[in-house]
């Protein structure tokens, strides 16, 4: 029998592919119709009873494609008459859900989480000095400001942090990094599980965002990873030494998905 190695040690089976269920099949009949047909988030698919013909099935398959494209994000089910399902973005906190999903089932801690970040973000930083447009350098200015002036407030704080390293990694010119730090860093919050953040830290934070922009905007790649590396380093540091234990378990799926 096959394996392969998971990031915990653990051996994990490489399956044979599975004959796919024809419900998920029609949902991905739907989906490439979506794009072809360049549906935006909005936009009306046709009711159940002219769905049924076009794809030729039955209302029980249908009913579970529709499911489990409102599932991943793909639709909304709008009630009442003149509803039916609406196009929806799915965004990364369902990427996010997923991947705490998948963790949690392998029994991957919180710490992979965090290595993977630091990892990832020194290279988007450096991705960012070199690419960044004008624009979102004049919004990456404005988290650090907008931290910097409501230091005092908690909420403020996590919402500006979260749209600092969401900037930078949409910056990078990849949109694969966009969506996977963003999911990353929404797993690694951590507030939901009792992770504060006091004002001595919020300086600390808001002094290390200050030094990356520097950095990015200055146009210096080289500089711009060290300060991240460093900012990541010091949010390891600072969980290490107030929540060890969180580091060394799994985040419970239903924390992130709960967002």
């Amino acid at each position: 029998m096959a394996t392969n190695s998971a990031g915990n040690g653990r051996r994990r089976e490489v399956r044979s592919p599975k004959p796919q269920k024809t419900a998920v099949l029609l949902a991905q009949r739907i989906v490439r119709n979506i794009v072809d047909n360049s549906l935006d988030a909005g936009s009306t698919l046709p009711p159940e009873r002219q769905m049924l013909l076009d794809y030729e099935v039955g209302r029980g398959t249908l009913r579970e494609a529709m499911r489990f494209l409102e599932i991943q994000g793909v639709v909304s089910i709008k009630p009442g008459p003149g509803g039916g399902p609406v196009v929806r973005t799915p965004d990364e906190r369902h990427l996010a859900g997923t991947i705490a999903l998948l963790l949690q089932m392998s029994g991957t801690p919180f710490r992979s989480i965090v290595e993977a970040r630091a990892v990832l973000e020194p290279h988007l930083a450096t991705k960012a000095a070199e690419l960044i447009k004008p624009e979102l350098l004049a919004e990456l200015r404005e988290t650090v400001e907008n931290m910097r002036d409501n230091l005092g407030d908690p909420q403020i704080f996590l919402r500006e942090n979260e749209r600092f390293h969401d900037i930078i990694a949409w910056s990078s010119g990849n949109d694969l990094f966009g969506y996977l730090v963003t999911s990353l860093h929404w797993i690694t919050d951590g507030t939901a599980l009792g992770v504060e953040y006091p004002e001595r830290r919020r300086r600390d934070v808001l002094k290390a965002h200050d030094a990356i922009y520097q950095a990015i905007a200055a146009g210096r790649p080289d500089e711009a990873a060290k300060t991240m590396r460093d900012h990541i380093g010091g949010f390891t540091r600072y969980m290490e030494a107030k929540y060890p234990e969180l580091m060394d378990r799994p985040i419970p799926w239903e924390v992130v998905s709960a967002g």
